[in-house]
């Protein structure tokens, strides 16, 4: 059963600022909520395209979509391919060969189902071997890190990935342990993490290996890069006034986003006493939210994992 409760779904979705007749991308479907109420509004002309690496997603969504028919297409695929998978789909308008929406949803990070089954490796809740590949045809898996790379590339993976500032003491945990045998289960890792950070540090913030575990699941599946990469073909394949939505969970995301939008803004270079621009300086995206959206009260009562989730809204000129 994929029990999945979309974080910010109106809000995200309403950000999109929807035609009837328009071509939507969801990069990230995951339970597909966000792509039901995309689809919800759609014509019979509308189309919406849902990007998924996880197999799981994407055998869900053929049957919590089915009642769209012709209007939804999903793919396989990172979303870090989205211009080439928009460019091989027939429907899909170019312009100077740059495929051209009119607006793409990313909404990063895990979702539920992934942290609640066991088998999947993301939780450090649950026993299981150490995986945490969201596709399952992908190679690098959690166990090969933990128990193939250097004590200094672990180290950085728990610092950089998962702001883990006890990174250097787990990473020599880790290492000591392997040495004797392999470490093989996510139940044996948690332990690991726990010993490496100091008893006081242990009493606060949460379960101790929350960090880690992130930092290893984004070096597992390399989010921030296909994100980076996803992100700047988004702006490249909206058409004007398109625009973009983008949820995420952490920090490292949500700054990611942050620069990446600010880069596309106009740069005028006006002396500010001057009444209007005379330079002609030209961006190629404007934000529709200054500050990033959160969720209310009422959605954090219903799901706490929305408790860090932010949207920030862009739009083509």
């Amino acid at each position: 059963m994929f029990h999945h409760i979309t974080v910010l779904k109106e809000e995200a979705t309403e950000g999109l600022h929807i035609k009837k007749d328009g071509i939507y991308v969801d990069c990230t479907l995951g339970g597909a909520g966000h792509s039901s109420l995309i689809a919800s509004k759609l014509s019979g002309e509308g189309r919406l395209i849902c990007l998924d690496q996880d197999d799981w997603a994407l055998n869900n969504a053929k049957e919590r979509l089915a009642e769209y028919g012709d209007k939804v297409v999903t793919v396989k695929t990172n979303f870090r391919d989205l211009e080439q998978v928009l460019k091989e789909l027939p429907f899909v308008p170019q312009k100077d060969g740059v495929p051209q929406v009119d607006g793409i949803l990313f909404d990063l990070g895990v979702s539920s189902p992934q942290f609640d089954e066991g088998e999947r490796g993301f939780s450090y809740n649950h026993d299981a071997p150490l995986d945490m590949r969201m596709d399952q045809s992908a190679q690098l898996t959690a166990a090969d890190i933990v128990n193939t790379w250097s004590e200094q590339e672990i180290a950085r993976v728990l610092f950089q990935y998962g702001e883990e500032k006890f990174s250097r003491r787990i990473a020599r945990k880790i290492v000591e342990r392997r040495e004797e045998r392999p470490v093989e289960g996510t139940g044996e890792l948690a332990e690991l993490i726990k010993e490496g950070i100091p008893a006081a540090a242990r009493r606060t913030g949460g379960h101790p290996a929350k960090r880690s575990f992130q930092g290893l699941r984004i070096a597992v599946n390399d989010e921030l890069g296909a994100f980076e990469d996803g992100l700047h073909a988004a702006v490249r394949c909206l058409a004007p006034e398109g625009r973009v939505s983008v949820i995420t969970f952490h920090s490292l995301e949500d700054r990611i986003c942050k620069q990446i939008f600010s880069s596309y803004l106009s740069r005028c270079t006006c002396p500010p006493d001057l009444p209007y621009c005379v330079c002609g300086a030209k961006g190629t995206l404007k934000l529709i939210n200054r500050k990033p959206i959160v969720p209310g009260e009422e959605e954090l009562e219903l799901n706490s994992r929305a408790r860090s989730a932010k949207l920030r809204i862009a739009e083509k000129l």
